[in-house]
């Protein structure tokens, strides 16, 4: 990440003909929001002087203490390329603060920066992500509203003339390139009209950030082809879902604390004692890495996303695996997780439930090295492999029950996250949806 002081961003405003710059957040949902101002407001923007209305964001404040701050971070600033059409336009992205400017409990990036400083007194100086986020492509209609009709029909690694998505990624990667990002692959996944672009690994601030600017150009170059972007976990029934594998490592300093080279498989006490505490509290921090209705559709046996509770250092079938890579690379790599999660919030409660493990000096059990997707109940019983929940509902129970978990996410988060997460709950088991029609109206 490039270091900018607000002198630099003002010349580099100048210098580029940048017109409007975006302010932009994440709300408790994930959802990216920003404010858009021109150039005449930006010397207010770069004093920490922009306010907003709290009070209309998703589970921010009420209206009587609506007041807030839009606190840019100086080194988020870039220049979205595809917009030097019409007019240049930069983002800088902001954390929230109150009035007497502290930092405000139902932000999410500052939440995460909180939990960061728990790691710090443990005598850490980094955690860091490697994401692999996945999403479909679909057609547009003649109003330019998403179509189920997908683009291709190719599957993993597949090229051009099956793969017509290609171009279209060629671009993404083009313009994330220009905007700074260190991409590591670019492929067609295993669905029909499903993609990967693998970018490198980041703190976890930095990782959270790219996360939501990849998101966003992602959705907005794959517009200009005439397709929708999703990030939805299922879109579709019989194939595989979407994921975003999420690679995790602690450093001291240059020091990657989950390698030591003469321990078995060459993994230290501290990663599985991370590990450990993943294993604990998966079944919590679910309902946030997984937080849609839809997630649980995805987290079924036979389409490769994990649904039990276990490790291998061999095959994709568990929750965690460990991939090959020793040295700086060692690194647990959690398959739950999927692109509708809040990055902040799930890096905020994975670093907690680690730390949980570390602190605690929990040992994770045996790793299970064969295919879980194939085994029956009686041997998941017997190997003591446990299932993550079936639904939102059940995670936001687990959820409930963790206190390490909702200290993560601290009580404000908590408080308007669950309440979210029963309404949309409420209103999809409420619905009438077209199989229970297909399956009962002719027969009862």
């Amino acid at each position: 990440m490039a270091k900018y002081t607000k002198e630099d961003i003002k010349q580099i405003v100048k210098d580029k003909g940048v017109k409007y710059i975006r302010l932009q957040f994440t709300d408790i949902l994930g959802t990216i929001k920003n404010v858009e101002i021109p150039l005449s407001q930006l010397d207010k923007a770069l004093d920490n002087k922009m306010m907003f209305d709290g009070s209309s964001i998703e589970g921010f404040v009420r209206i009587e203490e609506s007041d807030m701050y839009l606190q840019p971070d100086l080194d988020t600033f870039v220049i979205f390329p595809w917009t030097a059409e019409k007019g240049k336009v930069a983002r800088l992205i902001c954390d929230i603060v109150n009035p007497d400017g502290t930092p405000f409990a139902g932000d999410p990036r500052s939440n995460l920066k909180r939990v960061l400083g728990n790691m710090e007194e443990l005598g850490f100086t980094s955690f860091n992500l490697g994401p692999e986020p996945e999403f479909f492509l679909f057609k547009l209609d003649e109003k330019g509203n998403p179509t189920l009709e997908l683009n291709d029909d190719g599957g993993y690694f597949d090229l051009a003339p099956t793969d017509l998505g290609e171009n279209c990624r060629r671009d993404i990667v083009l313009e994330l390139e220009e905007m700074g990002f260190e991409i590591e692959a670019s492929h067609h996944e295993v669905a029909p009209g499903q993609h990967e672009i693998d970018f490198k690994y980041a703190n976890a601030i930095e990782a959270c950030d790219n996360i939501q600017t990849f998101k966003l150009v992602v959705k907005t170059i794959a517009r200009k082809h005439g397709l929708h972007a999703s990030f939805m976990p299922k879109p579709l029934f019989g194939v595989n879902g979407s994921g975003m594998h999420s690679n995790l490592s602690l450093f001291k300093g240059n020091q990657n604390v989950f390698w030591d080279e003469n321990a078995e498989l060459e993994l230290s006490d501290t990663a599985r004692a991370f590990m450990a505490g993943i294993m604990k509290h998966a079944k919590a921090f679910t309902a946030v890495t997984n937080p849609l209705v839809n997630s649980y559709k995805r987290l079924v046996p036979g389409y490769e996303a994990p649904c039990y509770i276990a490790w291998s250092a061999r095959n994709r079938s568990p929750l965690i695996r460990i991939p090959a890579s020793r040295g700086l690379s060692t690194r647990v790599e959690l398959r739950s997780v999927d692109p509708a999660a809040n990055p902040y919030l799930a890096l905020a409660v994975l670093l907690e439930a680690g730390l949980d493990g570390i602190r605690n000096g929990l040992t994770p059990p045996p790793p299970v090295d064969r295919n879980i997707y194939v085994m029956n109940a009686a041997e998941l019983k017997e190997t003591g492999i446990e299932s993550l929940p079936g639904s939102l509902l059940e995670a936001l129970q687990e959820l409930e029950k963790d206190e390490v978990i909702k200290g993560a996410l601290g009580e404000h988060i908590y408080s308007n996250f669950k309440e979210a997460k029963e309404i949309e709950y409420d209103m999809f088991r409420t619905v009438v949806h077209p199989w229970e029609r297909d399956q009962y109206l002719k027969m009862y």
